[in-house]
């Protein structure tokens, strides 16, 4: 009676002790993010490079527009992000905004717009040391995007930016209404915001989020999450805005799905969203069964903290880097 009355303990255990691996190694990445020693080593070592890009676009305008034309003509929309969030001069936010003008103008030459949009960081344009110079910045770049026929979404990054990305947000939307917000399911506060932001025309992306978080504002368990995302994709595809639903979770794509069904959503009234070379066969698979697939493609020096970032989002992704890596050998 003893050894029975003990026995259900034993998975409890063990599914607390797979947590605590989870929480410890997603540490260890975002730990690793921030060191140069470890960058220098990835950077370096064989094979990485030709892996990396896998995985990002290039350093180069060009590198983002060649990729770019191959996704759009496979049948993929395409999200660029010119990778940069360390800005702590008004000179670097101005050249990341210019970055984003060039790229938006090449875009429309090219005849990629309006399969292909961009993603921007409001740290990238300034808005840890000047909010409004962030906001100018940002403004410039969705009337860029306007005149190439395309639109903007706003990056979300840790917590402590939230509100100060949803006010810029707001401005922005009064004269730019189809600017994207992207909101982060592992914060508490997420449920609220996707119930503010459902509103008709409003797009929003809505991910897990990849940020170390306090306890305090953030779920920590990858269950706790994974509930938190499908409370959050229920508010927003009853609602009446764009959901755009980042995951590369096979679960939650099939919830997804279902509730696209259960709501009435047609393909042209949401979309998924995933990561340039995360599940190509997927995205592609998606894409030929009618659904709008959008992919988020990084370019830009500032590679590193971007790839870590991703990996500690989902510490199973490092399978995909690793086979990545194997293959190249």
């Amino acid at each position: 009676m003893r050894a029975s009355a003990a026995a259900p303990a034993a998975p409890r255990r063990g599914a607390r002790q797979g947590r605590y691996a989870r929480l410890m190694l997603r540490s260890l990445i975002l730990a690793a993010s921030r060191s140069s020693q470890v960058e220098r080593l990835v950077a370096t070592a064989p094979y990485t490079r030709d892996v990396v890009r896998r995985f990002v676009a290039g350093a180069a305008t060009d590198d983002a527009l060649r990729a770019t034309r191959g996704l759009v003509d496979d049948g993929l929309a395409v999200t660029l992000d010119h990778l940069g969030e360390d800005t702590v001069t008004p000179e670097q936010a101005i050249a990341t905004r210019d970055e984003y003008l060039k790229l938006l103008k090449l875009l429309a030459a090219a005849g990629l717009t309006p399969a292909a949009e961009v993603s921007v960081k409001l740290s990238a344009l300034g808005q840890m040391f000047d909010e409004q110079l962030a906001y100018d910045n940002a403004r410039a770049i969705c009337a860029a995007a306007d005149a190439a026929g395309t639109t903007v979404t706003l990056d979300m990054e840790d917590h402590t930016t939230t509100d100060s990305t949803l006010e810029v947000l707001s401005r922005l939307r009064k004269d730019f209404p189809s600017t994207g917000a992207v909101l982060q399911a592992y914060l508490r506060r997420t449920e609220s915001d996707c119930r503010e932001l459902s509103s008709a025309g409003s797009r929003v992306r809505l991910c897990k989020g990849a940020y170390k978080e306090p306890e305090s504002v953030a779920y920590q368990s990858a269950r706790e999450v994974d509930k938190s995302y499908v409370r959050c994709m229920n508010i927003l595809m009853s609602g009446d805005g764009y959901p755009m639903l980042a995951t590369h979770d096979p679960r939650m794509i099939a919830i997804g799905e279902d509730r696209a069904r259960w709501f009435d959503r047609g393909p042209e009234r949401f979309e998924f969203q995933m990561l340039y070379g995360i599940r190509p066969e997927e995205q592609a698979r998606l894409a030929g069964e009618g659904y709008t697939v959008r992919t988020y493609v990084p370019y830009g020096d500032e590679w590193y903290g971007y790839l870590m970032r991703r990996l500690a989002e989902r510490p199973a992704n490092l399978v995909f880097f690793g086979r990545a890596l194997i293959s190249k050998k």
